[in-house]
Order: structure tokens, then sequence, then C-alpha cells
């Protein structure tokens, strides 16, 4: 019989989520108390970097986009605004607690920083038990546009709760990366994006019809990628057509491959997780925001 083999996240994912150990009910328990169900997603028994929420604003929220009001969880600092905001697009897993955990990180930095429920017209991905449902049943029947508009929202919640309008970036990561460069051509008054092992090339379909290839000519802002010389899903030739494709359009965008990293280097939650590549990308991406007024 032959052998199938499987994608190397959803083997993380198995290799994580045989039960709930014991030593999770503190991690299970913030996720209850800001609003959000537990994924059963690929998350390691302990994080490495837990950041408290002494000292700021955090919790779920209700953002109204359009014909749905959908869930978000935010995170700023409890002193007088407005704050510089950072929107933070989740990975396929949803907002979950390591998302949340980035936003809170942000906070501490000075920026209100919301992650919204992109996938909330589509699915839930916490009550998905794989990784190929979730991407069948969920992430393949969500639109690009539908995305932009939702961040669209996004923006003017912030705006209206504590933001800065005129000091706005976004960052994604692995789906969420793909749809920052996304956004960088889709709205004016971005100030600045960071990406994070987001796919970079693709075939057009009806719902993505443009990658963030198509779009250097259209980039509203500078966006600066991360990306993993072992990430098995994004090869280098896609990172390394990119970076020749930005540097022929002469534009501010940049992207930068950490030669041993996998994809969701960042991801402290992964067995995929690059300490090294962690600890020089983070400060190189706070760096990036203030350099471009964020």
């Amino acid at each position: 019989m032959d052998t199938i083999q499987k994608d190397p996240l959803q083997q993380q994912f198995d290799s994580l989520n045989p039960a709930i150990p014991t030593d999770r009910r503190g991690f299970i328990a913030g996720l209850v108390a800001s609003g959000f169900a537990l994924a059963v997603q690929p998350v390691a028994a302990q994080t490495v970097i837990k950041t408290p929420a002494d000292g700021l604003v955090t919790g779920a929220v209700d953002i109204p986009a359009g014909d749905l009001t959908i869930r978000g969880y935010r995170a700023m600092p409890a002193g007088k605004g407005p704050f510089p905001v950072v929107m933070v697009v989740e990975e396929i897993f949803g907002i979950h607690e390591w998302v949340q955990d980035i936003c809170r990180r942000l906070a501490k930095a000075g920026y209100l920083a919301v992650a919204p429920d992109l996938f909330a017209r589509q699915g839930d991905p916490s009550k998905i038990d794989s990784i190929p449902k979730i991407i069948e049943t969920v992430i393949s029947k969500v639109p690009d546009a539908q995305v932009m508009r939702d961040l669209d929202a996004t923006a003017a919640w912030a705006a209206a709760n504590g933001g800065d309008a005129t000091r706005l970036g976004v960052t994604g990561f692995c789906w969420g990366g793909r749809i920052t460069w996304l956004y960088a051509a889709h709205n004016p008054k971005l100030k600045a994006g960071v990406a994070w092992y987001g796919r970079l090339v693709g075939q057009p379909a009806e719902l993505t019809p443009k990658h963030p290839i198509d779009l250097i000519g259209a980039f509203k802002a500078p966006v600066l990628g991360f990306y993993g010389g072992k990430d098995q899903g994004i090869p280098v030739a896609s990172v390394d057509q990119m970076q020749a494709a930005l540097k022929a359009a002469d534009s501010k965008s940049e992207v930068r491959l950490y030669a041993e990293a996998d994809h969701g280097f960042l991801a402290d939650y992964r067995p995929s997780y690059n300490p090294a590549a962690a600890a020089d990308a983070w400060p190189r991406a706070l760096a990036w925001f203030k350099q471009h007024g964020v």
C-alpha cells in the first residue's frame, strides 16, 4: 500500500494534540476569559513568550463590518491616546492565544493592536480538527475582497476607539502574511506593513485573483517580509523572485530570508519556532513601523 505523506504542519498538529495536559489549564483559562474558545490547534504545552496585560487595556471587542459585527481581540496601553494602530491578521487557526499575545507585545511597544476575526462569515477554525479540513471548509471560501473590506472596517473601528487613523500599520502571519501584502496595495492610508512567511506567488482564482508579486506596482505602503529558508510551503525560489521584482521596480518594500528558519519561525507555540530568527526579526518589525510613521 502506498504511504501518503502528511503536510509538515499537519504532522506538527497531530503530534501536539493527542490531549490537553493539565499544565495548560492556565493557558486555556486565559482564552476563555478573553472571550475566545480554545482552538483544537497545533498549540504546544507552553509558549515561550507570555506577555502580561498589566498596564494594558485588553479583551474581546465587537467590530461593525457592513452586514456583520465581527469579533476581535484588542490590546492597547492604558494611558491616554490616541495610539498608533497595528492590525494583526491571523493565521488559519483564528484568534488563538498566540495571536492575542502578539497584540499584547505590540501594545507594550505603544500600539493599539487589534486582531479581527476575518473568517467570521465562513466558519470557526477552532471547531475543526485538521488542517486540511480548515483549509477546505473555511480558508478556501474566504474572498480577498471581503478581507480587504473587513480590515477597512477594523481600521475605522480602531480610529474611533483610541487609535490614531494617521498612523496605521498591518502585520500578519502565514495566511495573514499574504493578506498583509495585499492590504498594502489596497489602502492608501496605510503607512507600513510587516508580512511573516506569507505566500508570494500563485495562480489566479475567483476568490484570490492576485498575489503579492502581481501587485508590486500598486503598493501604497512599504512592506517588510520575513521568510524561512527551510519553509517547504514557500520555496526560496519564490522569495528570490519577489526580491528581484521589488528591486526591478525600485520598491521601498523588502524581503528578508533566514536561511535556517522554517515556516512559522516566530510562533513560539510551534516546533518550528526559531529563537535566533525570531529574536532578530521582531525588533526589525518594530523598527520598520517606526521608520515609516506608524
